[in-house]
């Protein structure tokens, strides 16, 4: 009987540690580090009661045709300004240059940024932000826009995977400080790729 019981015990705890350790959710790498990072108490935004029911972001299928090739134009004149931002934070941007591609066979432009704060930080001094906003907006995804990132590369073309797309910080949690998206950032399509809106519980 003592024995049937520590061989009980004992299945308890695996299955318990199993638990503990279950495969990160997500269809792509990317998808599984974002949900590790928001699981990470060090890094996620979420707060502590939606953290600890937190299983997974819900996120688009990832569709090869929000995976764009775009046209860049540098804009290497453009006047530094102060981006406004979810709260008095006004934190210096620049535009860096334009984005021209296609969706569906469809023309869209958006602007490319980059955060003049973050160039002076190691591993950031070729970063770009690129804020979007689009017909999905308050329905399917979070109604202040999304972000994606990317990074300076050689020649006139700039790869833009909208499947990267994620919500800003303050979509999880009010106490951050999230840059709104310009309002010449907003095509005129579904952009049905990157993360969904964040359901609170």
């Amino acid at each position: 009987m003592k024995l049937k019981f520590v061989s009980l015990l004992l299945f308890v705890v695996i299955a318990s540690c199993a638990q503990e350790k279950s495969p990160l959710i997500g269809e792509t790498e990317w998808q599984k580090k974002m949900n590790a990072d928001f699981k990470d108490a060090s890094k996620s935004p979420l707060k502590d009661k939606d953290r600890k029911a937190f299983k997974s972001l819900e996120f688009f299928s990832v569709d090869s045709a929000f995976v764009v090739k775009a046209h860049l134009t540098r804009t290497p004149d453009e006047v530094p300004f102060k981006m406004p931002t979810t709260t008095s934070r006004m934190p210096m941007y620049v535009k860096y240059g334009e984005l021209n591609f296609s969706i569906k066979g469809e023309d869209y432009k958006l602007n490319i940024y980059q955060n003049l704060e973050l160039l002076t930080e190691a591993g950031y001094e070729d970063y770009l932000f690129l804020p979007f906003m689009d017909k999905t907006n308050g329905k399917s995804t979070y109604a202040g826009g999304r972000y994606v990132e990317s990074r300076i590369q050689e020649g006139d073309t700039l790869n833009i995977d909208f499947n990267t797309a994620y919500n800003p910080y303050c979509a999880y949690n009010e106490k951050y400080s999230c840059p709104i998206v310009p309002n010449e950032n907003y095509i005129d399509v579904e952009v049905t790729a990157g993360v969904k809106v964040f359901k609170k519980h």
